[in-house]
């Protein structure tokens, strides 16, 4: 098997797994956001930390990257918190789809905080997945809307922490980057937790426990994928993950997507489509 139809696996395993590690928060009941949160995140800390441990690879990063780290920390945690609130008020393919525009944040705020040029299919890429988004909110100017907003907040703020990432680059290892963030996230939605904390069943924190699973599970397959081939051509993969969401949102909550949710998808996929053949002529040339 090619590096390349290994890449293509892996990116549909990574998928399927953010996709079930949004099906469990959702199963894990009417528990408090930030307690959802912090279990992500704790499991997520035992995990990156021991393979850390195994490979001998800083924990904390160089000195002269930890304003960055924390700048990713800060905004990837807050784009998570507003993600699992979502989840919990929209259908699963609605709030994936919405969080799903994070990689056009990314090309606004690699533009803005990189430097990095605007290629001139972006911008048009970026209107046709804005009216997509459009479509799927539905604003009303009532408090419906609000899930919907706080969605389209999370993609704003993954957006910025992406672009963190994207900075740091090569200057630090993968699982550095991803064990800060979760022992950040972990530290920071603790005092949180413990003010609202609920009890849970032993079935509440089954549910957790694969949230953290699934979403260690996506995050590692993801970056494997991202090694075996290159970005361009398969982070149009990434949008099988509302695909995936769609069809457990049916099966475990028999909720199905409206019309205008609907067209909203086609559009977003659009313009991550044109985004990936215009990269990929690009390079071919």
């Amino acid at each position: 098997m090619t590096d390349r139809k290994k890449a293509v696996i892996l990116m549909l395993i990574s998928s399927f797994s953010f996709a079930f590690m949004g099906a469990f928060v959702k199963l894990s009941g009417d528990l408090p956001t930030f307690q959802k949160a912090f279990f992500r995140n704790f499991f997520a800390v035992i995990i990156t930390g021991f393979i850390l441990y195994r490979k001998k690879q800083r924990f904390f990063g160089r000195k002269e990257n930890i304003k960055f780290l924390i700048l990713r920390s800060a905004f990837g945690t807050a784009g998570m918190i507003a993600y699992f609130y979502s989840i919990d008020h929209l259908l699963l393919a609605d709030s994936s789809m919405i969080n799903k525009l994070n990689p056009f944040f990314v090309s606004i705020f690699a533009y803005l905080i990189l430097k990095e040029k605007f290629s001139r299919i972006q911008f048009p890429a970026l209107i046709i997945a804005f009216t997509g988004a459009f479509f799927i909110i539905k604003p009303q100017f009532d408090f419906e809307t609000v899930p919907a907003l706080i969605a389209l907040l999370s993609a704003v703020f993954s957006g910025v922490a992406y672009t963190m990432v994207r900075f740091l680059g090569n200057r630090e290892s993968f699982y550095t980057i991803v064990f800060f963030f979760s022992l950040f996230s972990t530290l920071t939605t603790f005092p949180v937790m413990l003010f609202t904390y609920q009890s849970m069943s032993f079935y509440q924190i089954i549910m957790l426990l694969l949230v953290g699973l699934s979403a260690v599970g996506g995050q590692f397959t993801l970056t494997i994928a991202y090694k075996l081939a290159p970005a361009g051509e398969i982070s149009i993969l990434n949008y099988t993950n509302v695909l995936f969401s769609g069809i457990l949102g049916y099966f475990l909550f028999g909720s199905v997507p409206d019309y205008l949710s609907i067209i909203g998808y086609l559009f977003i996929i659009i313009a991550a489509l044109m985004i990936y053949f215009h990269t990929n002529k690009r390079k071919a040339v």
